[in-house]
């Protein structure tokens, strides 16, 4: 195995790392299980922190670890301030920050401001003040339409499916987007913003380098919470405009956030996940007085075709380059099908998988990369479903999410759980394929053409080649059905993204990497695997 030299954190004055950084995402529960109990934590996560120093990546997001009742796997919040024991204690993020930051690498953690968990204590305050009181005022309750309020304020519906408001035992609604474990809070209500500063206080005083803002289109409803007037609502996110989201008041609590990032040392980010109907509208969350980066999904569901990618593409760099903020790509995570799955399974998906990773790392701008995609780790479709547990699924079956959660394999050993868990732990809180032997980390090390190895490879290039990342791309003209860039004038990145061979004439240079191929054999025309990427040094 080849040795990767570790890069220690510069100066915590540096700036901009985060406008070519590849940030890995770290879905804590199912990434590593330090204390055997089949449910991954913090001490898993630090067990593995030189696996990803020695992979490549800049940054860690690590998803919710904060106490929780876990109806939506940490994303009901029910304390901002501390450790689920299920994860570990405050000691051992404390202990994982500077872990990190020794090895060279940063941490982004998940806020979660749209809503709490039901057990927050605000919350059964707010349930046990009753109707009028002051404690109401930090969440959405209100009066019932019908004759006697038995009928829901609007016609909100959650993204959960169903309709977005709970009656409680006083007749009151409250307001939930999500499920009704996960009250939304009344962003008008000025102890709201007070807490949330002083929850981003805490972390960045603890050391994080940044935050996810979960539902960062979020927060702020239409004044009078107008009808939408449409039903199966959820299609229309990030494509058309709802009251409940993309509201303009967002925009100055991004504002009041980037203010206290921007107080801090060292370059501290926030980045939005936001679904905004046009990519102008996505732009503007990261305008140079807002967050640093906005998660790219049109690129994640963009099918596979070459003329779509290359219009995503440029429409993701026009619109970013309007305010003057770097694109972000992102292919798979914790919300969607692997991506292995979406681009057709099997070995042709882990073709396109392969090549689609080559792409996304030698485009302008940050990389995202979910656990387990470099491992070209499929969707787990055969779940039992006494397994099952994703509340997005009641919406309708096909939307669960627990296939993408399924954990990690890292040893190839005989039988699961692949040393996801200690030696003597048999099971974990999701079931692993028995197939996932070979796709472990100890197996894919063991070989020099396998999914681990190529992503190795990539990101040590990517990192030696100042013209890659941050910066210009210049497209090349190609055979249909495939994308030819140049990056800086000396690197060139070429798709083929049909299912034949296809010649491009002579060499562009010396080959760097391929997600597979090329064929070489010609000295005059070099031909392309289906559904594949390679990588070209032009000489400088």
């Amino acid at each position: 195995m080849t040795e990767v030299a570790l890069h220690p954190l510069a100066h915590p004055s540096a700036t901009r790392w985060w406008r070519d950084a590849v940030i890995y995402q770290v879905y804590v529960r199912s990434f590593a299980d330090g204390n055997g109990d089949g449910i991954g934590d913090l001490l898993g996560v630090r067990s593995r922190l030189r696996y990803l120093a020695e992979l490549g990546v800049d940054a860690i997001w690590l998803t919710p670890f904060y106490p929780s009742p876990m109806a939506d796997f940490g994303y009901d919040v029910a304390d901002y301030r501390d450790v689920d024991p299920i994860f570990g204690s405050l000691a051992d993020a404390r202990a994982l920050i500077d872990d990190a930051h020794r090895l060279g690498l940063r941490i982004i953690v998940d806020v979660v401001p749209n809503h709490t968990s039901d057990q927050h204590s605000w919350f059964t305050k707010a349930l046990a003040a009753g109707p009028g009181a002051p404690e109401r005022e930090r969440y959405i309750f209100r009066d019932g339409r019908g004759v006697a309020g038995e009928l829901p304020p609007n016609d909100w519906e959650s993204i959960f499916g169903g309709p977005a408001w709970t009656r409680v035992a006083d007749g009151q609604w409250y307001l939930h987007l999500f499920a009704p474990q996960q009250p939304d809070l009344n962003w008008e209500h000025p102890e709201v913003h007070e807490e949330f500063a002083d929850v981003l206080r805490f972390w960045l005083d603890l050391g994080v380098d940044g935050f996810r803002v979960d539902v960062a289109h979020g927060m702020v409803k239409a004044p009078g919470l107008p009808d939408v007037g449409h039903a199966d609502q959820v299609r229309m996110i990030g494509a058309d405009v709802v009251p409940y989201f993309d509201q303009d008041g967002v925009h100055e609590i991004h504002r009041s956030w980037r203010r206290i990032l921007d107080s801090y040392e060292g370059e501290r980010i926030g980045v939005a996940e936001a679904w905004a109907p046009t990519p102008e509208r996505l732009a503007d969350y990261v305008r140079p007085d807002e967050l640093h980066q906005a998660f790219n999904f049109h690129f994640l569901t963009t099918p596979w075709d070459a003329v779509r990618f290359r219009e995503v593409i440029d429409e993701s760099l026009r619109t970013a380059g309007l305010v003057g903020a770097p694109s972000t790509w992102v292919l798979s995570n914790h919300d969607v099908k692997r991506h292995v799955t979406r681009y057709g399974g099997g070995e042709r998906g882990l073709r396109r998988a392969g090549a689609a990773a080559l792409l996304m790392l030698a485009l302008p701008g940050s990389a995202y990369i979910y656990q387990g995609e470099e491992l070209g780790l499929p969707e787990v479709l055969d779940l039992p479903e006494e397994c099952l547990r994703d509340p997005q699924r009641l919406r309708d079956p096909d939307s669960g999410r627990d296939g993408c959660r399924v954990p990690l394999p890292w040893a190839a050993s005989e039988e699961p759980p692949y040393g996801f868990a200690p030696p003597g732990i048999y099971e974990s809180w999701l079931p692993m394929p028995a197939q996932w032997r070979d796709l472990s980390v100890e197996a894919q090390l063991r070989d020099g053409a396998s999914m681990l190895s190529m992503y190795r490879a990539a990101l040590a290039i990517r990192r030696g080649r100042p013209d890659l990342g941050d910066g210009p791309l210049t497209w090349l003209d190609g055979p249909p059905g495939t994308l030819a860039f140049t990056r800086g004038g000396s690197f060139v990145c070429v798709l083929n993204m049909t299912h034949e061979w296809v010649g491009i004439g002579a060499a562009p240079g010396e080959l760097l990497l391929a997600s597979g191929g090329p064929d070489r054999s010609s000295p005059v025309e070099v031909r392309l695997a289906p559904d594949s990427a390679t990588w070209w040094d032009l000489g400088r």
